[in-house]
């Protein structure tokens, strides 16, 4: 029944979270290899929304071309029909018209691109807004200090109009979760037990196909490598994506006082004193005398590794003969022994 081939809206918003979630975790691994080694990986940085977007086409362009959907949807088991299509729908392996296809990658791709851009655009003319050295009444200052004015109301009416077309799915009014579907002309519906034989039955001709002409040979090879490529991308992807979707979370600004009171280090023991050294007595009860010649501190000098303070010739003495500290009896070697400078000096 057409019911049942009606996904979710659960399905539907899942699969437009997936690729949402996969690009930040994406560009915080290509941060850091790119602080880890900027001669080698800065580039990635630096043009990270060029290249992900050519990785991103490739990928669109093949579960477009092969399953009928995009990848997050392929990955939750739906196809893209074209509207108006009865009971007889095609097969996913068909593909899509040449119109619903192109309008469907471009919508895919290029808008999120395009969404980024512009959001970048904003962070940095805010940026500029507040360090601007433009004169008060220049037409430049008066054009942008308007745009930022109105894009939150147009991101708004974006947003808006996503969250009505969603309520709309909900109550049955709409066919479409997304307005980008409607744009391309498209639906989403179920995949049927025809559709995966027909799948399957596709990847291993793929898999056995061979040709005998030279010139028919390059060009298998030529598809192959391609289809090789967008294969290997898809497949990493749908192995990595909840490790991915696991990195988004890591590094959320909501997380991060979890993170910290689980990585925090743990608070260091006490000091272990050497009860059968005679020279770790219990300290003086005065601050001012030295642990060793139990006399006045003179010309007081700290041990950095325990932070206890002798007379420096006691302390000099002891450290050069043992090589640790008189009272912790940790390691420790004469440069660590630092003088003590008191206002009456």
């Amino acid at each position: 029944p057409a019911g049942g081939e009606r996904p979710s809206v659960f399905e539907a918003v899942a699969q437009d979270s997936l690729m949402a979630a996969v690009k930040p975790a994406l560009q915080h691994l290509v941060k850091v290899l790119a602080e880890s080694n900027p001669g080698r990986y800065g580039f990635l940085w630096h043009w990270f929304d060029e290249i992900y977007v050519l990785l991103d086409l490739l990928l669109q362009q093949h579960y477009l071309a092969s399953c009928s959907a995009s990848f997050s949807e392929n990955f939750y088991s739906l196809k893209r029909i074209p509207m108006g299509e009865g009971r007889q729908q095609p097969l996913a392996t068909a593909g899509l018209p040449k119109r619903q296809h192109w309008k469907s990658l471009l919508l895919l791709v290029l808008v999120p691109y395009l969404k980024g851009k512009l959001e970048k655009l904003v962070s940095s003319l805010r940026e500029e807004d507040e360090y601007s050295i433009h004169p008060p009444s220049s037409s430049w200052k008066r054009f942008y200090r308007a745009f930022l004015a109105a894009y939150p109301y147009v991101n708004m009416t974006w947003e808006g109009w996503f969250l009505i077309q969603q309520l709309c799915y909900i109550l049955g009014k709409a066919e479409h979760h997304s307005p980008m579907l409607k744009l391309a002309g498209v639906r989403l519906v179920r995949l049927t037990v025809e559709d995966i034989q027909a799948l399957e039955k596709k990847w291993a001709e793929t898999t056995s196909c061979q040709t005998h002409s030279f010139t028919s040979r390059v060009q298998s090879a030529l598809r192959k490598a391609l289809s090789g490529i967008a294969f290997s991308l898809s497949t990493g992807l749908s192995i990595s994506v909840f490790f991915l979707q696991f990195l988004d979370w890591w590094y959320s600004s909501e997380n991060q006082e979890t993170i910290k009171s689980l990585t925090a280090l743990p608070t260091p023991p006490p000091p272990v004193h050497l009860e059968h050294e005679p020279s770790s007595a219990l300290l003086p009860s005065l601050k001012s005398v030295c642990p060793l010649c139990r006399k006045v501190r003179v010309n007081a000098t700290a041990l950095a590794t325990s932070g206890f303070v002798f007379c420096y010739r006691c302390v000099y003495s002891y450290v050069k003969a043992h090589q640790r500290c008189p009272v912790t009896g940790y390691a420790t070697e004469l440069q660590h022994l630092v003088k003590l400078y008191s206002p009456e000096s």
